[in-house]
């Protein structure tokens, strides 16, 4: 909604960065411009976050990721660089709305994934195994456990890890547009 003056009403005084009523060093800002910033830290710490977890699970916790799983961290992996993009490069917007659709991508695989884990659809990968290195290849390979994707190997709350990402990606991905396209207040 814009302001429109009414018959005896002023148009209110824009403060500039040398107005004595701003504390020092505040220069007024631009709401579209903090919410466009927040978009920008949202698209880069949303995925940097949930890779984080998924790294720590599997390296800290021994939760070892299936194809599925995996498929859900390249979209993540592309959303930090486009994120981080948005900060160096011309038209952050574009970047910006870039990460939010791959970070939806893999909310949305994350979906599909969580889907198999309850049951209530066909997964379209086989198991997947984590060798774990070593002096003999074949040996490495017979001894490396088997990660079914339709298991949740641990859930909070009832979500499994696939749910979570689902839930917090496409959360974001969402709060990043409406960010992005808001007008006004």
């Amino acid at each position: 909604m814009r302001w429109t003056p009414c018959a005896g009403q002023r148009q209110p005084k824009l403060r500039s960065a040398t107005d004595p009523a701003l504390p020092a060093g505040h220069a007024p800002v631009s709401t579209g411009v903090a919410r466009g910033r927040w978009a920008q830290v949202i698209a880069l710490c949303v995925p940097a976050g949930l890779l984080a977890g998924a790294y720590i699970s599997e390296l800290g916790f021994g939760l070892y990721p299936c194809q599925m799983c995996w498929w859900q961290r390249w979209p993540h992996f592309a959303a930090v660089g486009l994120a981080a993009l948005a900060f160096v490069l011309p038209a952050a917007r574009l970047w910006t709305l870039l990460a939010a659709l791959s970070i939806l991508v893999s909310g949305v695989i994350g979906g599909f994934h969580a889907g198999v884990e309850y049951g209530w659809w066909q997964g379209i990968t086989g198991c997947a195994g984590v060798a774990t290195g070593g002096a003999d290849p074949l040996e490495a390979v017979i001894n490396t456990p088997l990660i079914r994707c339709d298991r949740a190997p641990w859930a909070f709350l009832g979500v499994s890890l696939a749910g979570w990402n689902f839930l917090i990606s496409t959360g974001a991905a969402a709060t990043i547009v409406w960010l992005l396209t808001r007008k006004g207040r």
